[in-house]
């Protein structure tokens, strides 16, 4: 990896974590308690519990992203970082930007 391809790579990464910030405080909204005194309907409320159910799992997803990315960031200076952990081949850089908190190739993630 080039050093141009790691600063876009970082950048990535960060503007990658911005994004998941911004959408674990929603989601922190999003799965606030339903309180009973909510006169919203018997069929409502269980619309809302179910929704509220899927948004816990999508935030459980997303707040482990988040550790996934503040990783990949704390680890781009180590001499390995870039190196898959399946095979330690380079990991594309087109890879990277997709996923930029990948820590296999392609080849080893499909497995």
């Amino acid at each position: 990896m080039t050093d141009e391809q790691k600063h876009k790579l970082l950048e990535t990464i960060r503007s990658e974590l911005q994004k998941v910030d911004a959408e674990i405080v929603r989601l922190e909204e999003t799965t606030k308690p339903i309180a009973p005194e909510n006169a919203i309907g018997r069929v409502s409320r269980m619309d809302a519990i179910g929704n509220k159910m899927i948004n816990d799992q999508v935030l459980a997803t997303t707040r482990t992203r988040k550790m996934q990315l503040e990783t990949a960031l704390t680890q781009s200076d180590a001499p390995d970082f870039g190196l898959c952990l399946g095979c330690m081949m380079p990991i594309s850089i087109d890879r990277f930007l997709a996923i930029p908190e990948a820590t296999l190739c392609v080849r080893c993630a499909s497995r």
